[in-house]
């Protein structure tokens, strides 16, 4: 939630914005209508609003412009395994990490480096498809200025902030289930 708020305030007055049908047109015709990640044609297959750097602790991305795009729901499902790693190895992002995933660096029963296979078997061609589809994403980024200006700060700060945010909330959440479970022992033993 607390992701979910910080967008709509930092993006308030940004020209263009992700809840309107421009925007998912928009991303549609730079990416041609097709998944940003594996290239399959999106009318031919179940697509859904992504966020590049996912809105998580780890990656603490936001739903701004710049961040957002529309993609295959295997993909994104896929892309999960990565944005929810805590330490990267392959990149310093999980959507650059997902696309990192070539069969050169990883273990052999690596499940991204097997789901690229699947849809690149030949080793060349699956090279070349994550390479071009990591261009086509960061010129993409760069197509929103609004969202460059921010992102150094927002990945330097933001992880630090999410971090004491889930702190204080499971320390509020403990104490409040402390007390709560208090009151039910003392209605317990009244009642029996």
């Amino acid at each position: 939630m607390f992701l979910h708020e910080l967008s709509r305030t930092i993006s308030r007055n940004w020209p263009i914005r992700v809840d309107g049908k421009g925007y998912e047109e928009l991303v549609r015709k730079l990416f041609e209508n097709r998944c940003p990640y594996c290239s399959c044609d999106l009318e031919k297959t179940t697509f859904v609003v992504e966020h590049l750097d996912g809105m998580n602790r780890y990656r603490a991305g936001l739903h701004v412009p710049g961040n957002v795009l529309v993609a295959c729901k295997k993909c994104n499902g896929e892309k999960r395994r990565d944005d929810s790693i805590k330490v990267l190895v392959l990149a310093d992002s999980g959507w650059e990490s997902f696309l990192s995933h070539d069969g050169s660096r990883c273990d052999p029963s690596c499940l991204t480096c097997l789901y690229w296979k699947g849809i690149w078997p030949d080793e060349g061609e699956r090279k070349s498809g994550l390479s071009q589809n990591l261009s086509r994403i960061r010129s993409f980024r760069l197509e929103f200025l609004e969202f460059q200006a921010i992102l150094p700060k927002t990945m330097e700060t933001l992880p630090i902030l999410l971090a004491k945010l889930y702190v204080d909330c499971q320390k509020f959440a403990e104490l409040e289930i402390s007390s709560l479970l208090k009151k039910f022992e003392i209605t317990s033993d009244e009642k029996f």
